[in-house]
C-alpha cells in the first residue's frame, strides 16, 4: 500500500482546527475536514496540550520593516546615526543597537534584520509561577487536594484580594500543567486534575447521548415547579449511577442549590437494589431538605413509585437523550472521576469510604458558590430548616 505524502497544514487550516477543537468536536471529525487520520490532527494540538497558542504580534515599540529599510539605505550612503534617528523619530541608541545587532554598517540588511528580530522575540516569557515560587507551592498543594485550577484561582483572589502577586488565572495554571513551562509546576500534578488526559478538552465536548430506556408513569421534568428550576430553595436533588468495572456502580446525588454531594452503595443496578439504596439514603435527611429527585430515564428507576411512596419525595425525569437537564449531577459525576477513575471496581468501597470522598468534594470551593464550599452552604440550609 502506497503511503500518502506528509501533509503540511497552513496557518488558516490550523486556525480552523483550533476553532473546531474549542467547539468540542472530536479529533476524528476534525481530521475528516482534511481527509486525514485523527493522529495528524492530534500531533498538532497535543504539542501545546490542547491549548491554542496565543497569536504572535509585534510590539508597537519595535522597529518596522519599513524603518529597517530606511536604516539600511541611510547606512549605505554614509548617513550618521543621529541624522537617521532624527529622520525616523527614534532615539539614537535604538538605531545604534539595530546596526550593531545586525552586522554593523557593512552587513546591515533590512529583511534579514527584520526576520532576526521576529525570531528573537519568540523566546519564552517567564511564567508568574516561575517567578513566585511561594505561589507555585500554594497552587501545587491545592492541586494535590483535587482542587481545579479555576477553584484555586478564585480562592486566591478571595484570600489575597489586595495582593496581585498571590493571584494567578486558572488559564496560567492550565498552561503551566499542559505546556510544561520549565520550573513552574511538576507534570505529575496533571494526575490530580478531575480529568487526567494528555490534552485539555473543550468544555463543550461530550460523548454521552444514549437513551437508557422507557419509564412507566414518568413525571416529566417540564412539570417540575419553577422554584426547583431556579434553585430558589434547597431540598431538590439530582441523581444518577456512576459505573465502574466488574458490573459495579454507586449512587451519586447532588443538591441543586448548594451542590452538596451524597454517595450511596448499590451492590446491583437492578431497580430493586437501587431504589432500596435511595430510600435508605433519603431517611438520613429531614423532609425540608429532600423534596424532589430528578433522574434520567435509566431502567434502574422503574421502581420510582415505590421510592415516592416510602419517602414522599417526587421523582422527575429528564427528556430522552437530554442528560444536561440534570447538569449539576452530570458535572458532579465528572468531578467524582478523579476519585473513581474508569475501570475501577466500585464494589470494594464501603459506605464509610464513600462518605469520605463525598466530604472531600464538599469541602472544595466552587466558583458557582462564589468560592464558598458546598458544605458551608448546606450547613446554612440545615440551620435554616431547623
Amino acid at each position: 500500500m502506497k503511503q500518502r505524502p506528509r501533509i503540511y497544514y497552513s496557518e488558516s487550516q490550523k486556525a480552523l482546527m483550533w476553532e473546531r477543537w474549542r467547539q468540542g468536536e472530536s479529533l476524528q471529525r476534525i481530521a475528516q475536514l482534511f481527509d486525514r487520520n485523527h493522529s495528524s490532527i492530534q500531533h498538532i494540538l497535543a504539542a501545546t496540550g490542547g491549548i491554542q497558542p496565543a497569536q504572535r504580534c509585534r510590539s508597537r515599540l519595535a522597529l518596522t520593516l519599513a524603518e529597517r529599510e530606511e536604516i539600511s539605505r541611510a547606512v549605505a550612503v554614509g548617513q550618521s546615526i543621529r541624522s537617521i534617528a532624527m529622520f525616523l523619530g527614534r532615539a539614537p541608541s535604538s538605531i545604534s543597537r539595530e546596526i550593531k545587532r545586525n552586522g554593523g554598517r557593512e552587513g546591515c540588511r533590512a529583511s534579514e534584520a527584520d526576520q532576526d528580530a521576529w525570531d528573537r522575540a519568540r523566546r519564552p516569557k517567564s511564567s508568574k509561577l516561575i517567578e513566585n515560587r511561594v505561589l507555585a507551592h500554594i497552587v501545587a498543594s491545592k492541586l494535590r487536594l483535587q482542587w481545579s485550577p479555576e477553584q484555586i484561582a478564585g480562592w486566591l483572589k478571595q484570600t489575597y484580594p489586595d495582593d496581585e502577586d498571590y493571584q494567578v488565572s486558572h488559564e496560567t495554571i492550565y498552561r503551566s500543567l499542559f505546556i510544561q513551562a520549565r520550573g513552574a509546576l511538576k507534570k505529575e500534578l496533571l494526575a490530580h486534575l478531575r480529568r487526567t488526559r494528555a490534552m485539555r478538552r473543550s468544555r463543550h465536548h461530550t460523548q454521552k447521548t444514549s437513551d437508557h430506556g422507557r419509564i412507566i408513569d414518568a413525571v416529566s421534568i417540564s412539570e417540575r415547579p419553577a422554584t426547583v428550576e431556579d434553585r430558589a430553595i434547597p431540598g431538590h436533588w439530582e441523581g444518577d449511577l456512576l459505573f465502574g468495572s466488574h458490573n459495579s456502580q454507586i449512587v451519586t446525588l447532588v443538591e441543586r442549590q448548594t451542590r452538596y454531594v451524597m454517595l450511596a452503595r448499590a451492590p446491583g443496578k437492578d431497580t430493586e437494589t437501587v431504589i432500596n439504596a435511595l430510600i435508605k439514603n433519603a431517611h438520613k435527611l429531614p423532609q425540608e431538605l429532600y423534596k424532589s429527585l430528578t433522574w434520567d430515564r435509566g431502567t434502574e428507576m422503574h421502581g420510582h413509585k415505590r421510592f415516592t411512596l416510602a419517602t414522599d419525595i417526587q421523582v422527575y425525569f429528564c427528556d430522552p437523550q437530554n442528560p444536561w437537564q440534570r447538569g449539576s449531577n452530570e458535572n458532579t459525576n465528572g468531578l467524582l472521576r478523579q476519585y473513581f477513575p474508569k475501570g475501577l471496581d466500585l464494589s470494594t468501597y464501603s459506605q464509610a469510604k464513600l462518605n469520605a470522598v463525598a466530604r472531600r468534594l464538599n469541602e472544595r470551593p466552587r466558583k458557582t458558590l462564589n468560592y464558598e464550599t458546598p458544605a458551608q452552604r448546606f450547613q446554612q440550609a440545615v440551620a435554616s430548616a431547623g
